[in-house]
């Protein structure tokens, strides 16, 4: 992912409409698999072949005067989080002085600011956009969210003012540590590390940046990736630990591996099944890691109760395996590697073209499709396309007649022909020329 696009703006100017048209299907998961949480912030988009993350930071409202403060504290969380702004203005209301307020902060931040109107969804609305050059962001774009008019032109500006990458890295096994603040997540990477090259304390939110450090372990060569907590400036108006999420995103992007950290002693929250959500969505091999073991007061059954609760709170995880370490008493983390091993060699394996198709043929045999939307599925041939996950493509007459059900089944016959244990597994489905 080539970086991350704030979306910010007064309310009801359409931003989530913007959001929901630039990510498109990308917002949902293709899957039946309940309990995925998603405060619809975050998601992915590409546009020409080139990935970025989008942020939608809701609106910014005023009551009543003065609460310039508060603007301004938003204003600037969506400065840090993001490589560009994307200012989004309302056409058939046009310039409000809380617009010219923010854009002011915008046009002193080093970062690319782009000018979007929405709502110009006829001609008439069109004369509207040029009262926005006094905002002092450059030429605006005039957009539609509901009719996609202008979305082009605003993802090629998009791309333009996105962040190039030219190092090189060198080839290492990264795995994030991610989660809400304070389940020790830097005190994790601590223990990995052997060293205090990350500040630890029990204060949430303590880390500023996330902080990639490679190291080798056992001749192999690893980066572990300690995601930031929101650097807090005074009184934030909105919810910290949605933006400790937010600072998580990058984190994943770049890992092979995502361990989710879990407190073994406060149990699992809301906000856990959001950083996981995340993870999931991103396509990432996965490894559940339930920290302060050390301190959970435990009888024979704590282990295997813990581990029901996750797999009923994490349903869509069900192929994550799980570990129980103590980051403070450097407890279990050989077991933490060997589980971050095998998710990512699952995630990179690669399946011959002739073994899939007889392991699809006979799940098929085995149990025929059911009649779905006017017709029966046939399945011509199936190929893995690519890994990290494993991506297979499957050939048949018609996609609409693939019952969501029916998918599931052909997943679990592939998991159990084949060791695919930490890493999630991508279908698309295909209609046959």
């Amino acid at each position: 992912m080539s970086g991350l696009v704030a979306l910010i703006g007064r309310p009801n100017v359409g931003k989530s409409t913007v959001f929901n048209r630039i990510v498109g299907e990308r917002v949902s998961i293709i899957e039946d698999t309940p309990g995925v949480t998603r405060d619809r912030i975050y998601s992915s988009a590409s546009w020409l072949g080139v990935d970025f993350g989008l942020i939608d930071t809701g609106g910014i409202e005023i009551d009543n005067a003065p609460f310039q403060e508060q603007i301004r504290m938003q204003a600037e969380i969506a400065i840090d989080e993001a490589d560009i702004i994307v200012y989004i203005g309302d056409g058939k209301t046009g310039v409000t002085s809380d617009d010219t307020f923010i854009c002011s902060l915008l046009r002193k931040s080093q970062k690319p600011v782009i000018l979007a109107v929405n709502k110009v969804d006829d001609g008439q609305l069109i004369d509207r956009i040029y009262d926005f050059y006094s905002l002092g962001l450059g030429d605006p774009i005039a957009i539609s969210g509901i009719h996609g008019i202008g979305f082009g032109d605003l993802l090629d500006k998009i791309i333009e003012n996105l962040p190039r990458t030219t190092e090189v890295e060198e080839e290492s096994i990264k795995f994030s540590l991610i989660g809400r603040p304070n389940v020790g997540k830097s005190s994790l990477a601590n223990a990995i590390l052997q060293t205090d090259r990350v500040i630890v304390s029990d204060i949430s939110g303590t880390t500023r940046d996330a902080i990639d450090t490679t190291f080798v372990r056992n001749e192999t060569r690893y980066t572990v990736i300690d995601t930031a907590g929101l650097k807090k400036r005074g009184k934030i108006y909105e919810s910290i630990d949605k933006y400790a999420a937010i600072r998580a995103l990058g984190a994943i992007d770049r890992s092979d591996v995502a361990v989710i950290v879990l407190d073994g002693e406060e149990g699992i929250v809301e906000q856990d099944k959001n950083v996981a959500g995340y993870a999931f969505e991103a396509h990432k091999a996965i490894v559940i890691a339930v920290n302060k073991w050390d301190i959970v007061k435990k009888d024979t059954n704590t282990m295997n109760e813990f581990i029901k609760k996750i797999r009923d709170e994490f349903k869509f995880l069900s192929f994550a395996p799980i570990v129980f370490v103590s980051a403070l008493k450097n407890q279990r983390i050989d077991t933490l590697f060997s589980k971050i091993d095998l998710a990512y060699n699952n995630s990179t394996q690669r399946i011959k073209t002739s073994v899939i198709n007889e392991v699809i043929m006979d799940a098929v045999l085995l149990n025929q499709p059911a009649e779905h939307n006017g017709g029966q599925l046939k399945i011509n041939y199936v190929s893995q396309v690519d890994i990290k996950p494993p991506h297979f493509v499957f050939f048949v007459n018609n996609p609409k007649f693939l019952h969501f059900s029916y998918e599931r089944y052909l997943k679990n016959k592939i998991r159990e022909s084949f060791d695919f244990e930490g890493t999630p597994i991508k279908f698309k489905i295909q209609q046959k020329n």
